[in-house]
């Protein structure tokens, strides 16, 4: 894999696309902002390429920018005039929109662009959204070409049929987002916004983009490794198989060919690699990859991708009690909650430097592990982690809340399950598995979080057990702080704001211990809050200096569980979103209130407890 597609700023093509009007566009304005609103061009917004794990740098087109947009009453027809314009992709709701409006569940919100299409007789033409929230109809010269529901991940549509020509074909998209008051997942979505409920996000807020690709061609690929047996198993999808055609696969380290299989297509290719690198925090050491569609001796479709040699496992220690093991060895793990918000774009980071930015101090900081808290990032910052050596654990975002929740500190939590419809039922379902399956490949994903705090759970014994069925490759944290059954791997217990642990006696011999949240150390910095007065957290601090005592304090605490059976623990949170003041930074990431220094001199307790 060419390292300079996906380690520099991304690949800038020579664009075609076609601007709805050269417009004077600036943010909206209201709320505190980050450095990086500065930087956002609309000619040159989020150009990166956005699929990591499943590269064609030649043939796609980014159309990402200024759009046109309306909002209007629900179910009625496209409309022929507009409200104004819109920068795709950031989220109506936001400043970085250039709009800063809301929708709600009775009304529609309208996109329109043109786009030009470069293809051949020989091609097909694909149209990528990163994500759209919530349910998306798309419609190209008037036809419509699909419909897509589920607000966090990636989905595409064949558009071939539909183009009318090469240049000024007509993009319009229909969003509908009932935020809470519908059944979907939502996250933190609320349309009235308090405490620990955020402003909703409607409409497209990932990448839009086309790629051109042969008639047959390789439409997913899922890789799997095994680090026991020393084989990393690559399966493909293959759109419009012919006869005869087969998949060729091969693996480098450092550039050298290290293992390689051919096969026909639609079986999986098994790659023996002798002595595997694995990868793990201080080590993440990626495998590139090619994968070719091949017919004789001629390549119908070629594409580039990564993988790691990576094992999630548990075990009982020496005293009895379950760890929980990165390529066989206990590491514990510690991190921030990370709930991936951003004053100026919402769920939409300004670009790209923004969105590793949190990362990168989350390392800095002395951190191992992110917990990505009730929201799916866009694939680039999954890419990043892997690079890094970023462990995640992978919430599913909530929704359809309601069932009641008791926790009871140092034992279990207790609760009702939510009744849902079977609507509401499907619509989970649905997109649970779209998530796990669309980032099953990036290896910094260790565990998959089904519920939070019972916030929607249903059915908790048959979703979890399905989840570790699916995918044997990672542990299952099955509810999170939450209304605990004896299912999953994961008892992980949330405590306000002192560290404390479940007690081992009752789940220790069959379920890892964990601390999912705790802490919540809040410090509203003047200037940089999300509003004047009224802000929050869990406990409140008025200077630096306390703050960092009462860390140094909570820290000391955790590193003696560790030794008692504690495997990993969550500190909310990594910065401060909207009226929250609890983050290790202010919301717009202009101030770091726990300087990296500090943090990590503290947490190396941590990593020493035994």
């Amino acid at each position: 894999m060419k390292k300079s597609l996906l380690l520099g700023a991304g690949l800038l093509l020579a664009q075609s696309f076609v601007w709805a009007q050269d417009g004077n566009w600036k943010p909206a304005e209201g709320k505190i902002m980050t450095s990086w609103a500065e930087e956002v061009d609309p000619a040159n917004v989020h150009q990166e390429y956005p699929r990591p794990q499943l590269v064609r740098e030649d043939n796609w087109q980014n159309l990402n920018g200024l759009w046109q947009y309306k909002i209007q009453a629900k179910g009625e027809e496209a409309p022929s005039s507009f409200d104004g314009e819109i920068l795709v992709p950031f989220a109506v709701e936001s400043a970085l929109s250039g709009v800063g409006e809301r929708v709600g569940a009775e009304k529609e919100l309208w996109y329109k662009t043109t786009f030009d299409a470069k293809k051949s007789s020989r091609e097909r033409v694909l149209l990528h959204f990163g994500a759209v929230d919530w349910e998306a109809e798309v419609f190209v010269n008037g036809q419509s070409v699909g419909i897509h529901k589920g607000g966090y991940a990636p989905f595409s549509f064949d558009i071939t049929d539909a183009l009318e020509g090469r240049k000024d074909n007509e993009l319009v998209v229909r969003v509908w987002d009932p935020s809470n008051d519908g059944p979907q997942p939502r996250g933190k979505q609320i349309k009235n916004p308090h405490g620990i409920w955020y402003t909703p996000v409607t409409g497209i807020w990932q990448t839009v983009w086309t790629e051109n690709v042969p008639t047959s061609y390789i439409a997913n690929t899922k890789n799997t490794p095994d680090v026991d047996a020393g084989t990393l198993t690559v399966e493909t999808e293959i759109e419009n198989a012919e006869s005869g055609q087969m998949v060729q696969v091969k693996a480098f380290a450092d550039g050298q060919v290290v293992a390689e299989e051919k096969v026909e297509a639609g079986q999986p290719a098994v790659l023996h690699i002798d002595n595997p690198q694995l990868w793990e925090p201080g080590n993440p050491f990626l495998y590139d990859l090619e994968v070719s569609l091949v017919k004789g001796n001629r390549v119908v479709d070629a594409t580039e991708s990564y993988a790691a040699m990576r094992k999630v496992s548990m075990e009982l220690d020496e005293n009895g009690v379950q760890r929980m093991l990165v390529n066989d060895k206990f590491i514990f793990q510690y991190g921030p909650l990370d709930q991936g918000w951003w004053p100026d774009g919402l769920y939409t980071a300004p670009n790209e430097e923004a969105l590793l930015f949190d990362i990168v101090k989350t390392q800095e900081m002395g951190f191992n592990m992110i917990r990505k808290h009730v929201k799916v990032e866009p694939a680039r910052w999954y890419y990043h982690c892997d690079r890094l050596g970023m462990l995640v654990w992978q919430d599913m975002p909530s929704g359809d809340m309601g069932n009641q929740w008791n926790p009871r500190p140092g034992i279990v939590g207790v609760g009702t399950e939510r009744d849902r419809t079977p609507e509401s039922e499907q619509i989970f379902r649905n997109e649970w598995k779209e998530i796990m399956d669309d980032f099953h490949n990036f290896p910094s994903i260790i565990v998959w979080v089904p519920f939070n705090e019972a916030w929607g759970q249903f059915k908790t014994e048959e979703i979890v057990k399905w989840t570790m069925d699916y995918d044997p490759s990672r542990l299952v944290n099955g509810a999170s702080g939450g209304n605990f059954f004896p299912v999953g791997q994961i008892m992980d217990l949330h405590n306000y704001p002192e560290p404390a642990m479940p007690n081992p006696k009752f789940f220790g011999k069959d379920m890892v211990i964990t601390l999912g949240e705790f802490g919540g150390l809040g410090l509203p910095v003047e200037g940089h809050t999300w509003q004047e007065k009224d802000n929050w957290g869990y406990q409140s601090f008025k200077s630096v200096e306390d703050l960092e005592n009462r860390y140094a304090e909570m820290m000391s605490s955790l590193a003696k569980l560790i030794p008692r059976g504690l495997s990993a623990a969550v500190y909310t949170q990594t910065t401060d979103v909207e009226v929250e003041t609890n983050g290790l930074m202010t919301y717009d990431r202009k101030v770091i209130k726990l300087t990296p220094e500090f943090l990590k001199k503290v947490h190396e307790q941590l990593y020493d407890a035994r």
